[in-house]
């Protein structure tokens, strides 16, 4: 176990926050941290409250974790803070769980269906809120700028899992080419910038795979298209760098867009 190697826990606030939950935070996630396997090296947790009435679950608690190395990500909202908080403590238990087995012979083969594995074990995630910005005002307002592995599917899929995205950009590592892996209702689906073009390797069976090539765009016109699908991103093929880009609405209302790092 961690024990005496767990760090205390940062703590971030956006809104208004109610008394107690900081604190209410802070001791489950120390509670689940002080049961590692391995050495915590950094543990934050981020708690945001909306200010807009309109929004049924306006509250929003994400816990981040460096676990020997090992980003694990957590997230969940709720009617009130407590219950964001007990619910991304019960995702973060769950997501250490899972980092406690041997996870290289997950990632160095394929996982095989079984009780508690981790396609089979995920709470099931509502879609967070975001606030209703008219689309006249929105704007791209924060670009990641991620050093985009070369993985296989079923790799991209498990640390998708471990950090709770619903949306993974990375290399595909047979084809070499920019890809997306999400979630969808019944495993995940992996698009990439064009399936005619290279052998895909091996790939789960719970993951289907789109035929159709990633739309080559501009941001801006990207985030019209965006816009016109009503989806929560778009995959496309930026046209003026030639990479595969990911654009998302934020929680504020506003834009976010994943490229791969040079």
């Amino acid at each position: 176990m961690a024990d005496m190697r767990t760090v205390a826990v940062q703590t971030q606030t956006r809104g208004t926050v109610p008394e107690g939950a900081v604190d209410l935070a802070v001791h489950r996630i120390s509670s689940l941290l002080h049961a590692a396997s391995e050495p915590v090296l950094f543990a934050r947790v981020r708690l945001t409250m909306s200010a807009d009435p309109a929004v049924q679950r306006p509250a929003i608690a994400q816990a981040n974790v460096d676990l020997n190395g090992r980003l694990i990500r957590a997230q969940a909202a709720g009617e009130t803070m407590r219950a964001a908080v007990e619910h991304v403590c019960d995702r973060l238990r769950i997501r250490l769980e899972r980092a406690e087995r041997n996870w290289q012979a997950v990632r160095g083969g394929r996982p095989v269906p079984g009780p508690g594995e981790w396609r089979h074990q995920s709470l099931p995630a509502a879609r967070l809120p975001y606030y209703p910005r008219p689309r006249g005002e929105r704007a791209v307002v924060r670009r990641k700028s991620y050093a985009v592995a070369r993985q296989s599917p079923d790799e991209a899929a498990a640390d998708a899992e471990l950090m709770d995205y619903d949306f993974h950009l990375f290399t595909e590592a047979t084809t070499g080419q920019d890809s997306v892996i999400y979630r969808t209702a019944d495993g995940y689906r992996l698009a990439l910038a064009d399936p005619g073009t290279g052998r895909l390797g091996p790939v789960d069976r719970s993951t289907t795979v789109s035929t159709i090539p990633a739309p080559r765009l501009p941001v801006a016109e990207a985030a019209m298209r965006l816009e016109a699908t009503g989806q929560p991103f778009l995959f496309f093929v930026n046209s003026g760098t030639g990479r595969g880009n990911l654009l998302y609405h934020r929680y504020d209302g506003d834009y976010g867009l994943i490229v791969p790092a040079s």
